[in-house]
């Protein structure tokens, strides 16, 4: 039951309106926390078992063939941002601070993921649900680069580190 009754026009602008705050306002809140906040081996970040040191996401979803096309939103933030597309440099730090930003972005999208509940005080049930699913089909492809790349990232530096 939905606690707000709208006009339906008026309702596809609110659910417009309100991812657009949402993402934007999530993303601004989360550029801000200090990157020593975020550690790979925390309990949300740290690899799976089940991930496979990264070839689910390899040979399950396919990952290689799309990546590279989901966006990148650091251009919105060109004070604060920091862009994944491509690496900008390939020594140890900045491989470290890479890998700390993945944690930032996967945080980012499991939290604008939670927001999706929300909808279903103004949206009827069925459209509630439907804003679930677009919330988890929107985030968890990019949930997925963001532990993808960590995973790879990783490997190679303890591979350099063994190396040393």
């Amino acid at each position: 039951m939905r606690l707000i009754e709208l006009p339906t026009l008026w309702t596809v602008i609110l659910d417009i309106l309100a991812w657009l705050v949402i993402h934007l306002g999530v993303v601004a809140l989360m550029i801000r926390v200090p990157g020593d906040r975020f550690h790979p081996e925390g309990p949300l970040y740290r690899p799976r078992a089940w991930e496979r040191a990264g070839r689910l996401y390899e040979r399950v979803f396919r990952i290689r063939s799309w990546k590279e096309r989901v966006p990148d939103g650091a251009g919105l933030w060109r004070d604060r941002g920091f862009p994944k597309r491509r690496l900008a440099r390939r020594d140890a730090s900045y491989m470290k601070a890479f890998c700390v930003e993945t944690c930032r972005a996967e945080l980012t999208h499991w939290v604008i993921i939670l927001f999706a509940p929300l909808f279903f005080f103004w949206n009827k049930t069925g459209v509630g649900w439907i804003m679930i699913g677009y919330a988890l089909a929107e985030n968890l492809p990019l949930i997925m680069v963001q532990r993808y790349n960590r995973l790879r990232f990783a490997r190679v530096l303890e591979k350099r580190r063994k190396d040393f």
